[in-house]
């Protein structure tokens, strides 16, 4: 669910990634309801006759399926990914219920700039988890697959079945562990200057929007 903003308990106003909710209210609408991105906020436009507890109920509605939407799209660059530590730990939060159960529960995830060898680490002793910064320029899909395999090592610390079942829920699983595999490969041949080799394996403003009729 979005977080609200303080003087405003009743309005959402980030949602999980950490971006900034913008609830337009518009005369001319009477029953349809939209959402879209623009210059980094998320946008819903609802019809100015909706009442406070209406629009927590379609801006909720309408958040939900501007994520879907984005999923749909994950191989597209997303300027909203997590880019700092708060947004990236806010974003592991929602992977985690989304597909764990809540179970993972970390007690910090940061970006690091001296991760070389590997994409992402998890130390289930203290429940910290690291990404490299080099997965800031790769799809989101790619990135939600390695922060939720550093989440699920911290249910699970090895590589066995247990913790692939785990996985079995992210869609894009197989897919990113295939990207990843062929960034190294590149990475190792010297045809990518990132200086980045291994994978997860290896540790643990855009006019797209949706509408609705209300």
């Amino acid at each position: 669910m979005p977080r609200p903003t303080a003087g405003q308990p009743d309005v959402p106003m980030l949602t999980d990634d950490g971006a900034p909710v913008v609830v337009r209210r518009s005369a001319r609408r009477r029953r349809t309801v939209a959402a879209f991105w623009e210059d980094g906020n998320a946008v819903v436009a609802i019809p100015a006759s909706f009442t406070k507890s209406q629009e927590l109920e379609w801006v909720r509605r309408m958040l939900a399926k501007l994520q879907r939407q984005g999923e749909r799209r994950a191989g597209k660059p997303d300027r909203r990914r997590p880019a700092t530590d708060e947004a990236l730990a806010q974003h592991a939060a929602h992977l985690s219920r989304t597909y764990l159960g809540g179970r993972a529960v970390p007690t910090s995830v940061r970006w690091v700039t001296n991760q070389n060898s590997r994409w992402g680490s998890a130390t289930p002793a203290d429940g910290t988890i690291r990404l490299s910064n080099k997965l800031q320029a790769m799809p989101q899909w790619v990135i939600d697959y390695v922060l939720l395999h550093e989440l699920a090592h911290l249910l699970v610390a090895g590589h066995n079945a247990q913790f692939w079942r785990l996985l079995e829920a992210y869609p894009e699983t197989q897919r990113a562990k295939a990207f990843l595999e062929g960034v190294a490969f590149a990475t190792s041949r010297g045809i990518s200057g990132d200086g980045i080799s291994g994978d997860a394996n290896q540790s643990a403003g855009t006019s797209a929007g949706t509408e609705a009729t209300g």
